[in-house]
């Protein structure tokens, strides 16, 4: 049965602008989502300015980094999908590839967590790869309805991660700082190994929704085409923001001792809000990007130019922000693990970002790809060209 690529036109359109944006300011959010987990005390330093950037990352950080990033994956799989049937390629062959560019994502993510860090998503974003691919062929109302129904359980995962520490007074970042305890290498890959199928699955669960949603997405073109859609862009970047703002408010204000000695109702309100709206925001905040795009495309600049980069070789500079947490963090690096509080980690978080918007314009202007992009390419289609030749 063949199968046409849902929205997809005949020939090989331009790449879109807003994707790559997205992809670039995404990078952003997992950077300052990911740098205080790399801190001891995230109290430390100005506790006012503590408290300022703690409220800020329960708004803006905490509910829409993962799923902006989901959102764009599942809306990445529907691309290649559509590029691969414009090629000539059948469902089957277009299935298999996507599925085996996912267990490579898997095995990359399995190196970095043991190598690098032990907070990773590629990993989880292959395993969805693998899992979620059969729902391309789906209908639009049941794509939909599978991301309903994956909500429930995603939502629960990630709002117990945030009543526990609302409950006990206690701030959401303070999990014990992944930089402490480094004994040595094979302790160290041990831990990390015996870990990783439980963070895998959790982290698995928390993506699928938004995940499928952009699948649903991509199959309009709405970033793709973000001037025809611009009225629908609109509604959406609006409504889904302002919910997702007001969702997280209460866990803000607890996190912060605002809001003193909350009910427990209300401590289980604010716990499943947060996530809940979240996954709006994380799609809202894709939606305002289209919206940007359409000036940025008209207008282009070199700061849209190099954000573009940067989301064009996304997978490169994820990699690359582990590689400056572990050289700022880690006591075998500059060791601040202990000197720098959420303010601080915030802080290198955005330095790492504007490097690696650099770096990625530098590989622009020199026409290079991205070395973890070349990599999973030439993993992904050795299989094909092998069975060709």
């Amino acid at each position: 049965m063949s199968v046409r690529a849902p929205g997809g036109l005949p020939g090989t359109a331009a790449r879109a602008l807003a994707p790559d944006l997205a992809r670039g300011v995404m990078l952003l959010a997992i950077a300052f989502a990911h740098a205080p987990l790399f801190v001891t005390a995230v109290g430390h330093g100005p506790d006012v300015l503590n408290k300022i950037t703690g409220f800020f990352h329960v708004l803006f950080v905490n509910n829409h980094a993962r799923p902006l990033f989901a959102f764009l994956f599942g809306y990445s799989l529907v691309q290649l999908m559509n590029a691969r049937l414009r090629r000539g390629n059948d469902w089957t062959a277009t299935r298999k590839l996507l599925r085996r560019r996912g267990w490579w994502l898997v095995a990359i993510g399995a190196v970095h967590t043991a190598v690098l860090v032990p907070i990773d998503i590629l990993a989880v974003y292959g395993t969805a790869a693998v899992l979620l691919t059969g729902l391309l062929r789906l209908r639009d109302s049941a794509l939909l309805w599978a991301a309903g129904i994956a909500m429930v359980p995603a939502t629960a995962s990630v709002a117990f991660g945030m009543w526990y520490p609302l409950a006990n007074d206690i701030s959401t970042f303070t999990k014990g700082s992944v930089a402490a305890g480094t004994s040595g290498p094979a302790q160290m890959f041990v831990e990390r190994l015996l870990a990783w199928p439980f963070v895998l699955i959790v982290g698995l669960i928390a993506v699928v929704p938004a995940v499928i949603v952009g699948m649903w997405a991509a199959r309009r073109r709405v970033l793709d085409e973000p001037a025809r859609h611009r009225g629908f862009l609109v509604r959406t970047g609006v409504i889904t923001m302002a919910v997702s703002l007001a969702g997280a408010v209460p866990a803000g204000l607890i996190q912060t001792g605002v809001w003193a000695e909350p009910s427990a109702a209300a401590l289980v309100i604010a716990a499943i809000a947060q996530p809940l709206t979240g996954y709006l925001g994380g799609i809202g905040m894709a939606a305002l990007i289209g919206l940007i795009a359409i000036r940025a495309a008209g207008r282009r600049s070199r700061l849209s130019t190099a954000v573009q980069a940067l989301g064009r070789r996304s997978m490169t500079m994820y990699l690359f922000q582990s590689v400056v947490y572990v050289t700022v963090f880690y006591p075998f690096g500059l060791g601040l693990q202990d000197d720098l509080g959420l303010a601080g980690a915030t802080a290198v978080a955005a330095a790492t970002w504007l490097l690696s918007l650099v770096i990625a314009d530098l590989m622009r202007r020199a026409d290079h790809r991205g070395p973890a992009e070349i990599l999973l390419r030439r993993l992904a289609y050795r299989q094909r060209r092998s069975a060709v030749s």
